[in-house]
């Protein structure tokens, strides 16, 4: 799997509240021809298609894809947690790296409830009744819901372990807001002080309020991923390669460290965080731009230490010295990350892809990374898996 693999086109529909969306079937749509005419391909030549959600029945990828095209190639619907989106990524990329086929298209597009996450289906045993069980163990509370149980609790023993602070989680948030204020396609715009997080209603005493979590959101994205032979002979654009890419899953180390850090997969973001590192032969060090997975404040703290953005215990001096955002050491989601441009699960992964093409083409308008050659993209979903990728400037 040696083969050259660029990122042809991208396609992104603005990301919506619940209950002010469009279906995923015009949304879905909307970003597959996006990701074309970004392209300047036509839907004839796609060989295969991953296509990513969460909350949907089944084949619910064709009933978006035969809208845009029914030419009877093979359609995967993709179901990863909150890593859908990049995990398609995943398999389009792998697809063509192999030399299987030479033009993937991976999709993602969801449609989310108002409110907390919880299980859907209570007639059967839960996927994270590990998880449940371990977090009960480790920080009850078992009246909060149990995402912000599972990323509070990581919050908290960073704060135990390292003297992180409520204060930190806020400047996080409130940088997410500054970012997401240049982002036409962002959810929340609006720009939130230190102050106002700290201010904002309080869901977990000392830990968390509810402008460190990020919102439920509806919308899609897409990326059509090619062969430096496909691209040649289609006259398409090979400014950005990807040059790196893993997915791990959880190790017994998930719930032998008693630690909700690593629960909430800080041991699987630092593996396959190592292995992109080797492929592609850079460091930390060399990146310009990172899109992180920041369901939560506390996610993005932690996400920056497995990175190995910053050592481990260093986030709040990363974050106090701004080497977080513009002016510092690397630009951390300046699309405004989950927490203001929206999560909508399926989709996420490739909204990443879309931010980070359109930053290593100089695209991406006031909220250009200046110079940006080297990109990291962190997906992460529990249950679990999460995938790394790591893009070049071409």
């Amino acid at each position: 799997m040696n083969r050259n693999v660029y990122v042809a086109g991208v396609g992104m529909t603005k990301f919506t509240k619940p209950g002010e969306h469009e279906p995923y079937t015009v949304s879905g749509v909307a970003a597959v021809r996006d990701a074309l005419a970004d392209a300047g391909l036509e839907y004839g030549l796609i060989q295969q298609a991953y296509a990513g959600y969460v909350y949907g029945d089944s084949t619910c990828g064709q009933n978006v894809l035969y809208r845009a095209g029914m030419t009877g190639i093979p359609i995967v619907n993709v179901n990863n947690n909150c890593s859908t989106g990049s995990s398609a990524l995943f398999l389009a990329r792998q697809a063509v790296a192999s030399g299987a086929i030479d033009c993937a298209l991976a999709l993602g597009f969801e449609t989310m409830q108002r409110g907390a996450l919880g299980n859907v289906w209570t007639d059967r045993p839960s996927p994270f009744e590990s998880f449940d069980e371990k977090t009960a163990e480790l920080v009850g509370h078992d009246e909060i819901p149990l995402a912000l149980r599972y990323f509070g609790g990581a919050g908290k023993s960073h704060m135990e372990k390292y003297g992180s602070t409520l204060r930190d989680f806020a400047r996080i948030r409130a940088k997410a807001s500054r970012h997401a204020a240049h982002n036409p396609l962002a959810l929340f715009r609006t720009e939130v002080s230190e102050d106002d997080v700290l201010n904002a209603q309080v869901i977990w005493p000392g830990v968390m309020t509810r402008l460190m979590a990020c919102p439920p959101t509806c919308g899609a994205a897409a990326a059509l991923i090619v062969s430096e032979a496909f691209a040649e002979r289609h006259g398409l654009r090979t400014s950005v390669r990807i040059a790196g890419q893993a997915m791990t899953t959880d190790t017994p180390s998930t719930f032998e460290a008693n630690d909700m850090m690593q629960l909430v997969g800080y041991d699987m973001t630092r593996d396959a965080a190592a292995l992109v590192y080797e492929q592609a032969g850079v460091g930390p060090e060399d990146l310009d731009v990172v899109e992180l997975h920041d369901c939560f404040a506390h996610n993005e703290l932690i996400t920056y230490e497995a990175l190995g953005l910053c050592p481990e215990g260093g986030a709040p001096k990363f974050i106090a010295d701004g080497d977080n955002t513009f002016g510092g050491k690397v630009v951390t989601n300046p699309s405004g990350g989950l927490l203001s441009k929206g999560h909508p699960l399926g989709a996420t992964g490739l909204a990443q892809c879309y931010e980070l093409t359109n930053q290593l083409r100089g695209t991406a308008d006031k909220r250009q990374v200046e110079g940006a050659r080297t990109a990291l993209q962190h997906n992460l979903g529990l249950g679990g898996a999460c995938v790394v990728t790591l893009y070049t400037a071409g």
